[in-house]
């Protein structure tokens, strides 16, 4: 018999020999006067003499984390919201029967204790328990104390443990709702309105990446989990909804990596009568705002390096290549010509002569998606400090307003921090025409095997004829962004339930202890 088997049954003893005492085995309710953290809150700082002069009485719900007994008394620790309170049982005050029900709990039971408030000769704020009842049984015993979930794969499949075990974990899912909420608080106010739009889309849109699919019997169609919002976010610019936000999930049909879940959250938001310079100063200010909100300070440090949320850099797409280009391949100050294929070739020739890795090229692509390999193979890795890098080719922007006097590039803008890319912002396209053209040059792209191209959207076009006004439209990862303020290397230490490979299914020692087996 197994150790996890072992401990299974010898709990589902246990918690027979509680019912024998009168207690239920799984009740439906306990009420409370206070919770762990409004009584640490409240009376940390009250003296022994203090609470014996006040008399604080106190019914209070928890987790057990630590248990020891003494003879007929003992402590124990409760675990509520991320806190910690210590309790002690003595026989003379809980009775026979509560002190034999004391005696059956294990770590990681559910109980609920009525007391008063003291402290300990060591001067531990503790509950002097009189009531014990009994909430719930862990039937399964909880990783030593000071280890918690060694295995990191194992932490993601089993968070429900992880949370319990390791309070930094539980502080970086408490970080991410406070980034969720300072984005709102900083666009309502502002006169953003928070919209919904279809999570399965009859056509995948918005962004240049591969689908899952899906099928809804009763129409007998093919749908989309949407890979953006951003069409149906645009369609509402044309109704008059002028400023608009959604803080959605999307579904990428890629690869998994620490900087990608198939499963991710982001922020999308337009503005009417705006362009990328305006999203620029924006973005600059809402997230030094969430940084402030979230960690009371723009500076945080990531990875062993510090970041300031206040301080930013703008660069030219064009400019960053210069900017980082090696000297090993020829000085900067000749990396100036990316006007046409012929030269982009030779820059991409200089470049993979003395650099390496080197540069994959494929001459057919157009150059514009030349260059912005160039730009990831030379500068992406150098942008640390929060970086607005802005004007992009047209080949990979078909959703983008050209520049004026440059129709080969476009008004976009993505954010990187930390070596991280976090945003992606547009100038919008609002010309009927000009948008078909961009996908039918992508239909040309799907046609040459890029299964990322986006395809046409007949009705978004029809919605553009109608008309839209000028309008600015980012979308920034909210994961991503919670890695950098709360120093996590992996998406997956941002995400509760990342997607993981499955396990194999050989779990016949616990199917056999709960019965589930065949």
């Amino acid at each position: 018999m197994s150790f996890e088997e072992n401990q299974y049954q010898l709990r589902r003893d246990k918690l027979k020999q509680i019912e024998a005492l009168g207690q239920e085995s799984y009740p439906r309710k306990f009420e409370s006067t206070h919770s762990i953290p409004e009584i640490l809150a409240k009376y940390s700082d009250s003296t022994g003499e203090q609470l014996e002069r006040e008399r604080v009485n106190v019914r209070v719900a928890g987790r057990l984390m630590s248990i020891r007994g003494q003879g007929k008394a003992g402590f124990a620790h409760l675990q509520q919201a991320g806190k910690r309170l210590q309790i002690y049982v003595k026989l003379d005050f809980v009775g026979e029967t509560g002190f034999q029900l004391y005696k059956l709990l294990d770590l990681g039971d559910f109980i609920g204790v009525s007391g008063y408030l003291f402290r300990t000769r060591t001067n531990e704020l503790s509950v002097h328990v009189e009531e014990i009842t009994f909430l719930a049984k862990d039937l399964l015993p909880l990783p030593e104390k000071y280890h918690g979930l060694s295995d990191v794969e194992l932490r993601y499949r089993q968070r429900y443990v992880d949370l319990n075990m390791t309070p930094e974990v539980r502080d970086v899912f408490i970080a991410r709702s406070k980034v969720v909420k300072a984005i709102r608080s900083f666009l309502d106010a502002r006169d953003y309105i928070e919209v919904e739009t279809p999570m399965m889309q009859p056509i995948a849109g918005g962004a240049v990446a591969r689908p899952f699919i899906t099928h809804h019997n009763t129409l007998d169609i093919d749908l989309y989990l949407r890979i953006a919002p951003e069409l149906y976010l645009k369609r509402l610019i044309v109704g008059g909804l002028d400023r608009v936000y959604e803080i959605n999930r999307n579904f990428r049909n890629e690869g998994i990596s620490t900087q990608h879940n198939p499963e991710f959250t982001m922020l999308e938001f337009y503005e009417a009568y705006a362009d990328y310079h305006d999203l620029m100063s924006l973005t600059e200010q809402m997230l030094a705002h969430v940084a402030r909100e979230v960690n009371g300070t723009t500076v945080v440090s990531y990875q062993g390096r510090e970041i300031d949320f206040g301080n930013w850099q703008r660069l030219s797409m064009r400019e960053a290549i210069i900017k980082y280009w090696p000297e090993t391949c020829a000085p900067a100050s000749q990396i100036s010509d990316f006007s046409s294929a012929n030269s982009v070739r030779k820059l991409v020739e200089r470049l993979n002569a003395t650099h390496t890795p080197h540069m994959p090229y494929d001459p057919d692509e157009p150059a514009g998606k030349t260059i912005a390999n160039m730009f990831e193979a030379v500068a992406e890795e150098h942008l640390w400090q929060p970086t607005i890098l802005y004007d992009f080719p047209v080949a990979i922007s078909p959703l983008s307003k050209n520049k004026k006097d440059e129709p080969e590039w476009v008004e976009r803008f993505e954010i990187f921090i930390g070596g991280l890319e976090i945003g992606n912002a547009f100038s919008e396209l609002n010309d009927p025409e000009e948008q078909r053209r961009r996908f039918e040059q992508q239909l040309s792209e799907r046609e040459r095997g890029d299964e990322e191209a986006h395809a046409m959207d007949e009705d978004y076009i029809r919605a553009l004829s109608y008309g839209m006004p000028p309008t600015g439209g980012e979308g920034i990862g909210i994961d991503r962004l919670t890695m950098l303020l709360t120093d996590s290397k992996s998406i997956r230490d941002v995400i509760l339930f990342p997607l993981l490979r499955p396990q194999k299914q050989e779990d016949e020692v616990m199917q056999e202890a709960t019965g589930t087996g065949a």
